[in-house]
């Protein structure tokens, strides 16, 4: 497998050098901050990513006041007890995309948010507590117990939120393939499990973080 003082290098390369590359990383929050994000402001995250999923992120953006509007602002315990008629007004809303499967997962991801929070105390606590080797785990439980948070809609709301890990994108697969982790985007367990495992040697090789590997990794394919 290459290192990744070599994939680095070739990043480096690519971006025109240490200080341009440098500028285009950016850090995981720690645990302590993720902890202080508010329930709602996860909720919102993850309706944001579920929206974005196959739609112009652009269109998204500019509607998001209505969303917050539309959606009581996030908050988890009320979302989470929407009627049937609040469905079906959601689904006639203009202020919002009227998708009306997405707009039913945010109900369901607002009963996910509440169990976190009778389970850990709050939803922030839950995400604080996840550990990077074990990044594919989290994403497991994503798949499991959320609704419509899965691939790259779990890993973008992930990111979004500042939770540390990778994002399986084109060129980071790419990177994985040249690199001679995975032979095509990894899917099966075993597949997601040899890149957690070379994310994880990389890790403790360069002392960075998995956010960080990752842009690194997308950097060293793209130009």
């Amino acid at each position: 497998m290459e290192t990744f003082k070599s994939i680095r290098a070739r990043a480096v390369k690519r971006q025109g050098g240490e200080k341009e590359l440098a500028s285009r990383l950016m850090k995981p929050k720690s645990a302590a901050a993720l902890k202080k994000v508010p329930d709602d402001r996860w909720l919102a995250a993850m309706t944001k990513a579920v929206f974005q999923a196959g739609f112009s992120w652009k269109v998204i953006d500019t509607k998001w006041p209505g969303f917050e509007e539309a959606f009581d602002h996030f908050d988890p315990h009320r979302v989470a007890f929407y009627s049937g008629d609040d469905l079906g007004r959601l689904v006639s809303d203009k202020r919002i995309v009227r998708n009306g499967a997405k707009i039913k997962a945010t109900v369901e991801n607002a009963r996910f948010v509440t169990d976190l929070i009778k389970e850990y105390g709050s939803a922030g606590a839950f995400f604080a507590a996840s550990k990077p080797e074990n990044y594919i785990d989290l994403l497991a439980t994503l798949k499991k117990r959320a609704s419509r948070l899965s691939g790259g809609s779990a890993q973008f709301f992930l990111r979004f939120q500042g939770v540390d890990g990778f994002i399986l994108s084109p060129s980071v697969v790419a990177a994985l393939v040249k690199a001679g982790v995975v032979d095509k985007a990894p899917t099966s367990q075993k597949a997601l499990r040899a890149a957690q495992d070379a994310f994880n040697k990389w890790q403790k090789e360069s002392g960075c973080s998995l956010t960080e590997i990752s842009r690194v990794l997308a950097m060293s394919i793209d130009a």
